[in-house]
């Protein structure tokens, strides 16, 4: 009888896994990553239109832990942030890089997201990278390009064509303000750029020691005044990368700078041809034709170091990801 009577009460009580948060994610069991997991980070320097707007979003899609980085705001950023009730900090350091750096310190939870301040990224979208989050160190949003100008376009297109072809990836957006960072291998970075190049840093050291994807997310028309120089950025992230490239890849970029002398090769093997049709018949053995000769030469053999390089770079990441799998159980 006393058996029956704890049975019922047993089957009377609710069930406790009705009372944790639904999770979220593509793997099963205990891998799953939940919205408290997570803090979504905001770098804001006088944003106070906008930031109050995307505080409401994240809030609104169910993310509590916020954390507010101010770089020293002259507006009124910090007390509409402050009057929503989130975590504000100031930051150390210069530019984006700094407060990058400053939310890796005080963040406490397995995992961060970071996006801009100026309501251009939508909360909704961080469920996609949760979604894939406990398989990788990184996930950038690749954002679709409905608001953003021809000319940013055509640059961001430059910019990631060339980190691409110097790392050896297939990102689409590599300045994209909206990612995702798994803390603990963050925090073994050493970030030594300063400003919006933070965000390319980031992918090419995760791109060398980790794994790396990318989401498709929205992107909408930002409040507030825009502080980024359009050209002064960008050639900032270019050089960036290139640096990126020296410490990470040397061969390959010292591969590919030396390959460009394809170009004044070919046109001086050009100009010697067209002389020869025009009935200089000794032409062909001009000190020009030596140049162009040897410079076609040089060239070919840099394109064969470049891609022996970068097909070992390839191996060797392949096999890290391996041996770290099998170290940390992944699939």
């Amino acid at each position: 009888m006393v058996q029956d009577n704890l049975m019922l009460e047993r089957l009377s009580r609710p069930a406790v896994r009705a009372n944790v948060e639904p999770q979220i994610g593509t793997d099963s069991g205990l891998n799953r990553v939940t919205k408290k997991d997570l803090t979504v980070v905001l770098p804001v320097l006088n944003e106070e239109k906008g930031v109050v707007a995307v505080i409401d979003d994240v809030l609104q899609n169910g993310y509590h832990n916020i954390l507010v980085v101010d770089g020293y705001s002259t507006d009124n950023t910090v007390e509409a942030a402050q009057e929503k009730g989130v975590v504000v900090v100031t930051q150390h350091g210069r530019g984006k890089s700094g407060a990058i750096k400053t939310a890796v310190e005080q963040v406490s939870t397995p995992y961060l997201l970071v996006m801009d301040g100026d309501f251009t990224y939508d909360a909704a979208d961080i469920e996609r990278f949760l979604s894939h989050a406990t398989r990788y160190d990184e996930i950038v949003g690749s954002r679709s390009m409905t608001n953003v100008s021809r000319l940013h376009r055509i640059g961001n297109a430059a910019i990631s064509a060339v980190f691409n072809a110097l790392f050896g990836t297939t990102f689409s957006d590599v300045c994209s303000g909206m990612y995702l960072l798994k803390s603990k291998p963050v925090r073994h970075l050493t970030l030594r750029t300063k400003g919006f190049s933070i965000e390319v840093e980031l992918l090419a050291q995760m791109s060398m020691q980790g794994r790396v994807t990318e989401v498709p997310i929205n992107y909408r028309k930002r409040i507030g005044t825009a502080k980024l120089g359009t050209w002064m950025a960008g050639i900032d992230i270019m050089k960036t990368i290139l640096e990126l490239a020296r410490v990470y890849n040397p061969v390959f970029l010292f591969s590919v700078t030396t390959a460009s002398a394809a170009v004044p090769g070919l046109a001086i093997m050009l100009w010697v041809l067209w002389l020869w049709i025009a009935g200089h018949e000794h032409v062909f053995h001009s000190a020009w034709a030596l140049a162009g000769g040897m410079l076609l030469l040089l060239a070919s053999q840099a394109f064969i170091i470049g891609t022996v390089a970068l097909l070992l770079k390839r191996s060797e990441l392949r096999i890290e990801r391996i041996v770290r799998s099998e170290i940390e159980g992944h699939p």
